[in-house]
């Protein structure tokens, strides 16, 4: 299956990126690299899926979730510089920022929220880099932002 085809079997629907709160823009395509800026929880309504810290705030698995939909919305980024998903060949580095208390350390499993739907959609033979960090805080004390780097046809 195609990775269109994954999204639509998962029930998954790429809206228009949300509009920037900075100066930047979504995504930028540099040759057969697609970078884009960073993704926050947004929901269809435009509003924040997920807002404070893990755990205290936002469970383990609330968070992962919140990293799930910031992975849509960063996929979503990606089609404003290329046709298709099917243009995607593979993701190449996913980077998560999970607000965090001082002493919570298992950033991966949120992180693991979006690698997981990665490889839904792409395939586990498909992988991706990654680097997830804790943040004092993050904009708009949103739980979970991401960026990623895919290479496009």
């Amino acid at each position: 299956m195609t990775p269109q085809q994954k999204l639509e079997q998962l029930g998954i629907e790429l809206r228009e990126p949300a509009k920037p709160v900075g100066a930047y823009i979504p995504a930028v395509r540099v040759g057969n690299l697609v970078y884009t800026s960073g993704q926050l929880p947004m929901d269809a309504n435009g509003q924040l899926a997920a807002t404070g810290k893990v755990p205290s705030a936002v469970s383990l698995e609330d968070a992962k979730a919140a990293a799930r939909l910031c992975l849509t919305n960063a996929l979503a980024a990606v089609l404003t510089q290329t046709d298709s998903i099917d243009n995607i060949v593979r993701i190449v580095r996913l980077n998560v920022f999970v607000n965090s208390e001082g002493d919570f350390t298992d950033q991966a499993a949120v992180a693991n929220g979006a690698s997981e739907l990665l490889g839904e959609i792409f395939g586990t033979d498909n992988g991706h880099t990654r680097c997830a960090i804790g943040a004092a805080a993050l904009p708009l004390d949103t739980t979970v932002e991401l960026d990623i780097i895919a290479e496009v046809k």
